[in-house]
């Protein structure tokens, strides 16, 4: 029968072997000055009879902290991201810290942005993520000065010409949405896009334009409206241009909420989508399909952004170079009951 595996020689047997204490053997072992010479021999003798091999201490793997930072969470838009982010943090092992931005006021003065960041720093985050963040510039500033990777998601009112950013084929969504509409006959086409300087709404718009362009059709001034990404935002603008002598037809909505806020605004006017009016969203959220009747929309890989974000940040956290400033995912059109043949 096989014997016992040989038992592991400790700091306490090369004690008693040397005859002396375990704290003059760690002393010994590591090259203190203040052990007689013969003392040292005569432990490493018995280190070499006994075989003993020191056991390196075990230490726990360091985890990232990442810290994603928005403006505001009570949308289906931030929460597909964030859940993107989530999952990318979890299978690589990293921790997640969610903040609300810092006040405008932080964001705009260099020295308050340079503090906000050695804050995280302190508390341990090794990378940045802004979600559709405002007026991020002196942030972005602070966190290239302290050598803290920062990538945005959809990047909004920024001047820096190097940011790393994640986002969709916005242009292409935009024309996508406006050629299905003219596929279908609709020629007076309204746009109700999101803030002139969101980057993301603002290539939306031009996909619109691309389209109408590119059809032919000329763009009417008072089709074309830029507010906030919300519901109110699509319901007020709606009731505008229904009122309009010569009404649109159709409109493109530069994301779900405005749509939604379109649909409202044509149920309180008793104008019936889609017969009489067609809509078509932007980011495919889940509410696409909870509104009656359900929503055309452009599809976005939020979730997708999200991990994106993640995978870049850590990337850069180790030392490797963004492969691109700007990445964008793909975008895609899903048909549903709210777009139909122009009147």
């Amino acid at each position: 029968m096989p014997g016992r595996p040989a038992a592991r020689v400790t700091l306490d047997d090369v004690a008693r072997r040397a005859g002396v204490s375990k704290a003059t053997v760690s002393k010994s072992l590591n090259g203190r000055d203040d052990i007689a010479q013969a003392t040292r021999e005569r432990v490493l003798a018995a280190v070499t009879e006994l075989g003993y091999r020191p056991t390196a201490p075990r230490r726990e793997p360091a985890r990232r902290t990442l810290v994603a930072v928005l403006d505001v969470l009570e949308s289906p838009y931030m929460t597909h991201v964030l859940g993107g982010i989530l999952d990318a943090t979890t299978a690589n092992a990293a921790d997640l810290v969610v903040r609300l931005a810092p006040d405008r006021a932080v964001r705009v003065t260099r020295t308050a942005a340079r503090a906000w960041v050695a804050e995280q720093r302190a508390a341990g985050v090794v990378g940045i993520i802004g979600l559709t963040l405002a007026h991020p510039d002196a942030i972005l500033l602070a966190a290239q000065e302290a050598g803290m990777p920062f990538v945005m998601v959809d990047p909004v009112d920024t001047q820096q010409a190097k940011v790393v950013a994640i986002g969709a084929t916005n242009w292409a969504g935009g024309r996508m949405a406006t050629e299905h509409l003219l596929s279908l006959g609709h020629r007076r086409i309204a746009w109700v896009g999101g803030p002139a300087g969101s980057t993301a709404a603002r290539e939306r718009l031009h996909g619109y334009r691309a389209a109408l362009d590119a059809a032919g059709v000329a763009v009417e001034p008072a089709f074309v409206r830029n507010d906030e990404f919300s519901v109110e935002t699509g319901r007020r603008h709606a009731r505008e241009l229904l009122a309009l002598p010569d009404a649109p037809t159709a409109v493109v909505a530069g994301d779900d909420e405005i749509a939604v806020g379109v649909l409202a605004a044509a149920q309180e006017l008793g104008v019936p989508v889609p017969g009489r009016l067609s809509v078509v969203g932007f980011d495919d959220t889940p509410q696409a399909t909870w509104t009656s009747p359900r929503l055309t929309s452009v599809h976005q890989p939020l979730d997708g952004m999200g991990r994106m974000a993640v995978e870049t940040v850590l990337a850069m956290a180790a030392g490797a170079e963004p492969a691109s400033w700007y990445v964008q995912l793909a975008t895609t059109l899903v048909v549903r009951e709210s777009t139909a043949p122009a009147p």
